[in-house]
């Protein structure tokens, strides 16, 4: 379903993605309309898919996951039959929290979190290299996050 959205719906958006936990009475006061009809708008904007999910970012470092790695994975075939037993594979992985195919020298991009550069060795020689038709892997491990996750623009 495709919805036009007006000057409120993209205030909404806006809000939304900075304060997720925000009361829809809040909500409303801030855009300047009632509560119900922010409520419709909003229930209108997650059933067209233009919000997807609500949820809470966690700190990696709380959970033991401070280390991001984004890897380069190279695939022998660039087949609609191996780019599908890679995808397969790859969303099993838990501590994969992106993977993106890309155009370019990679087939794939992957954002993996992991506790430390042992963890991300283990992880390395028990799954990726034995993901479906990888032919090679380069791992680049991040330094420091300048922008994660920042909220859409627009």
């Amino acid at each position: 379903m495709t919805i036009s959205l007006d000057r409120t719906d993209l205030k909404l958006l806006r809000l939304l993605q900075q304060e997720g936990r925000m009361s829809n009475a809040e909500l409303a006061e801030k855009v300047n309309i009632s509560a119900p009809t922010c409520h419709r708008r909003v229930e209108r904007l997650f059933d067209a898919g233009v919000i997807q999910s609500v949820r809470a970012v966690v700190n990696p470092q709380a959970v033991a996951k401070g280390t991001l790695v984004m890897v380069g994975v190279v695939l022998d075939r660039s087949t609609p039959e191996s780019f599908s037993e890679f995808e397969a594979a790859v969303v099993q992985i838990p501590v994969i929290i992106d993977c993106q195919l890309v155009a370019g020298e990679f087939d794939y991009f992957l954002r993996v979190r992991v506790n430390d550069m042992e963890d991300f060795n283990r992880l390395h020689a028990s799954h990726l290299i034995a993901l479906p038709g990888v032919r090679q892997i380069r791992s680049f491990f991040v330094m420091k996050e300048v922008i994660d996750n920042s909220p859409l623009k627009f």
